[in-house]
């Protein structure tokens, strides 16, 4: 079977039209420890946009000549923010909606302090869905959604397949959901029969930046692909860790970004190990950072607060659990 990220790979063109590089600025050191410190500016002449290196993470900040904010490319990262319409995510058992003005979409390689202007203007009037929308399609109510094949691609996910003992089974992928098997070098992942239209947390992480968006997906921690598990996400894969793990819980919410990972340690039985991974929305309506992840309390993705607020805030569940942020 042909991947997305296959396609991706194939497409991706060696040189740009309009590149530019993070050299022509006055580069500052790699980290500051601030996560908005400026290190210099630069009209990027012709193209109606102004460039600011910012460092922790360091990147580059694209603002419009009225000085509104565009775009945000870190370096070592696929994920790009972009300013977009405003949309509005809410579910049945969320305290507050999201109101987002914010798309998240993927470069075909991590940005390397060079900016394609080409790229950024389509980018800025696409209208597919982004990774945020896509999250969307896999929460409870979500209409089924199919391929051009016919092959149930998004829809209302279930965590996993219920046990004896009234939990649900770990261990549900994206091609699990899919009902396709999936290969990785000379190994060879047959979806499981119980598992067809469900996703575990990590599953649900894969389903929508591998499978739906195209980044590289793998089955261990490494750089260049985004592993099976949880901890293995945090300790290698694209992009950077803008927040390590410290073994506490992060507070600091300064470095978030639409379509960060982020890292639990939210069970007791598995000792520090991180065990739960999600994706950061927004800020809701009543100003706390909201995300979005597949659970086992309540079958599936979700951004609402059935069996703990999904909220980084204060002192819930996964606040308190909270221990490291990834830009992919």
């Amino acid at each position: 079977m042909t991947s997305l990220t296959a396609r991706r790979v194939a497409a991706v063109v060696a040189t740009c039209s309009l590149c530019i590089p993070a050299a022509s600025l006055a580069k500052g050191p790699p980290s500051s420890g601030l996560a908005a410190s400026k290190v210099a500016s630069s009209q990027a002449a012709g193209t109606g946009y102004k460039l600011t290196r910012q460092l922790g993470p360091a990147r580059t900040v694209v603002t419009g000549v009225d000085g509104s904010w565009v775009a945000t490319f870190t370096d070592g990262a696929f994920t790009v923010t972009l300013a977009g319409p405003e949309r509005v995510f809410s579910e049945r058992t969320a305290g507050n909606r999201v109101v987002s003005r914010t798309r998240v979409r993927a470069l075909d390689r991590p940005f390397d302090g060079n900016l394609d202007v080409a790229w950024l203007d389509r980018a800025r009037t696409e209208t597919s869905a982004d990774v945020l929308e896509l999250a969307m399609q896999y929460i409870e109510g979500a209409p089924l959604l199919a391929d051009s094949g016919g092959m149930r691609i998004a829809g209302d996910a279930d965590y996993g397949p219920m046990q004896p003992d009234g939990s649900r089974q770990e261990g549900s992928d994206f091609n699990d959901y899919l009902g396709v098997s999936w290969t990785y070098g000379a190994t060879v992942d047959a979806p499981e029969a119980s598992q067809i239209a469900s996703l575990d947390c990590s599953g649900f992480v894969r389903m929508l930046w591998g499978y739906r968006t195209g980044l590289p997906l793998g089955l261990d921690a490494s750089a260049s692909a985004i592993p099976r598990r949880a901890h293995q996400m945090l300790a290698g894969a694209p992009g950077v860790v803008t927040v390590p793990n410290r073994g506490r819980q992060v507070t600091d919410l300064a470095r978030l970004a639409p379509g960060d990972l982020l890292f639990f340690d939210a069970t007791a039985d598995d000792g520090p190990q991180i065990d739960h991974v999600g994706i950061y929305l927004g800020r809701d309506a009543g100003g706390q950072a909201r995300f979005v992840s597949s659970r086992k309390t309540i079958n599936g993705p979700t951004l609402g607060d059935q069996a703990g607020k999904s909220v980084l805030d204060g002192a819930g569940l996964y606040a308190k659990g909270l221990r490291a942020i990834r830009r992919l």
